[in-house]
C-alpha cells in the first residue's frame, strides 16, 4: 500500500486499510474516500496506564483511531505538514505537533533530562514545551505540524547542529541535546529565543527546524 503523500504543504493524504491503521489528532480529518471509521481513543496503542502518564506529563492530545479501507486527508489550522518516515529509530516530538501516525509506531513519553541532562530540562523551559516530550519508535510514518514549514538537517558526530530552541520541531536518531549560550547572563535576561540560547545536537540522526519561533 502506498505511503503518506503531501497534497500540498498543508494537507496530507494517508492510506488506511488492513494492517495500516493510524492515530490522528482529533478534529484533523478534512475529507476521506472509501469506508473509513473514526473512534476516539485515549491510549494511542500503549494502554491506559501509559495514556494517563502522558496526560500527567502534559504530553497528551485527544486522538482518533482510524480504521477501514480508503484514504483520509488530514490538516490542522492551516499549519504546514511534514511527513517523516521512520525505519526503526525513535522520533522525539511534542504531542501538540503530531498530526497523524501509524499504529505500528510505539508511542511513549520521555523526561527531557534523559537525553540532554540539565540542558534538556532547561531547553524544555526555554522553548515553553515543558519537561517531557513524546516519542515514536519503530517502522512506519507520521506527519508533524509547523509554522512556515520545516527543513531537515542531518546530524553526525563530525557535524553537530545548533538550533534556536523555539524553532525546534523534532529530532530522530541517537542524538544528545545540550543548551548553550553565546551571551552573558546580563545579556540573556528577557530573551527566550536563540539569540541568547542555542540547542546543540550531537550524535547521529536529523533535526527538524521550522521557519518560525511560534508555538503550535
Amino acid at each position: 500500500m502506498p505511503g503518506y503523500s503531501a497534497i500540498n504543504s498543508k494537507l496530507v493524504q494517508v492510506p488506511v486499510g488492513p494492517g495500516q491503521e493510524v492515530y490522528s489528532r482529533r478534529g484533523s480529518m478534512l475529507a476521506y474516500v472509501g469506508r473509513v471509521s473514526f473512534a476516539p481513543t485515549a491510549t494511542a496503542g500503549q494502554g491506559l496506564g501509559a495514556a494517563m502518564g502522558r496526560r500527567f506529563a502534559g504530553e497528551s492530545e485527544p486522538m482518533m483511531h482510524v480504521t477501514g479501507q480508503g484514504s483520509v486527508m488530514f490538516g490542522h489550522s492551516g499549519l504546514h505538514v511534514k511527513v517523516i518516515d521512520l525505519g526503526g529509530e525513535t522520533l522525539y516530538v511534542e504531542a501538540d505537533r503530531l498530526l497523524v501516525h501509524d499504529t505500528a509506531l510505539r508511542a511513549g513519553t520521555m523526561f527531557m533530562g534523559e537525553q540532554g541532562g540539565v540542558g534538556g530540562v532547561i531547553r524544555g523551559a526555554v522553548s515553553g514545551h515543558g519537561l517531557f516530550t513524546t516519542t515514536l519508535t519503530g517502522r512506519g510514518s507520521c506527519a508533524v505540524l509547523s509554522h512556515g514549514g520545516v527543513i531537515e538537517l542531518p546530524i553526525s558526530p563530525q557535524r553537530p547542529v545548533h538550533v534556536d530552541p523555539q524553532a525546534y520541531v523534532a529530532h530522530r536518531g541517537e542524538v544528545q541535546n545540550t543548551l548553550t549560550t553565546a551571551m552573558g547572563l546580563r545579556d540573556m535576561i528577557g530573551r527566550g529565543s536563540g539569540e541568547g540560547f542555542q540547542l546543540r545536537l550531537t550524535g547521529t540522526g536529523a533535526v527538524y527546524v521550522q521557519a518560525s519561533e511560534r508555538k503550535i
